[in-house]
């Protein structure tokens, strides 16, 4: 699971401008740990299931999604999503939590703002 500390304050809002410190951009020369941890998340995304599930995530309503309302709208077995997810968590992509049975999923937006700050 990817822990990196960012450089924006707990509870501020996250912008691109706040992102500059601390994931770069391609148009600039990165760093060996950055260009790693780059290719890391673009290759969580390589797949258009887990693009797809980090649309259905970033979309819901209630700003969080059910493993278990997941399977349906992919077509694909609880086991696949799962494996789908959990590479996503480790991404940094997601967030996760446990209820009862089932795992709970949530965007990290901070996470999604070093991207887009990275391709700006």
């Amino acid at each position: 699971m990817n822990n990196r500390n960012t450089s924006v304050a707990a509870g501020a809002p996250v912008t691109a401008t706040s992102m500059v410190g601390c994931c770069g951009s391609l148009l600039a020369p990165l760093s060996d740990e950055v260009a790693t941890d780059l290719a890391h998340v673009f290759a969580a995304l390589s797949d258009p299931v887990r693009v797809k599930i980090v649309s259905l995530v970033a979309s819901s309503s209630a700003g969080e999604i059910c493993a278990c309302d997941l399977i349906a709208p992919l077509g694909k077995s609880q086991p696949t999503v799962s494996h789908h997810t959990k590479i996503l968590v480790e991404a940094g992509l997601l967030s996760a939590e446990k209820r009862g049975r089932w795992v709970w999923y949530r965007i990290v937006p901070e996470r999604l703002a070093e991207l887009q700050q990275t391709l700006v």
